[in-house]
């Protein structure tokens, strides 16, 4: 076998890889369950996509789309940053509101939960 072929097939098969794991990805941000699965799920597509472009750039020999994969690591690094502030500002995802919720335990029958009360600001 030539250097040429192992090569080719080397291309073939990273490519056959890189989509089935592209479908897999997918998968699991329609799926979800929750915001952080489908942020996860984001990151991970920019990263396939990386390896999409290094394979097609090895394949056809053009150099330019290495700074193109470089460009998209770090414009997928901030978004993936971004959606982490937006996590942590939002707060807790329900799901997990709803376990803290009921590990603190339940009220008990007959009492209303109420809310802590704010002080005013400007009256005596």
């Amino acid at each position: 076998m030539t250097p040429d072929a192992v090569l080719s097939v080397a291309i073939d098969f990273a490519l056959v890889l890189l989509s089935v794991a592209l479908l897999m990805t997918v998968l699991r941000i329609v799926r979800g369950p929750a915001l952080p699965d489908r942020v996860l799920g984001l990151d991970m597509l920019v990263a396939i996509a990386i390896g999409f472009i290094a394979v097609i750039a090895i394949k056809t020999g053009f150099s330019l789309y290495i700074d193109i994969a470089i460009a998209l690591g770090l414009v997928g690094f901030l978004a993936t940053v971004a959606f982490a502030r937006f996590v942590l500002a939002r707060g807790l995802a329900p799901e997990q509101a709803a376990e803290g919720a009921s590990a603190k335990g339940s009220p008990k029958r007959g009492k209303a939960v109420q809310a802590p009360r704010r002080k005013r600001r400007g009256t005596r």
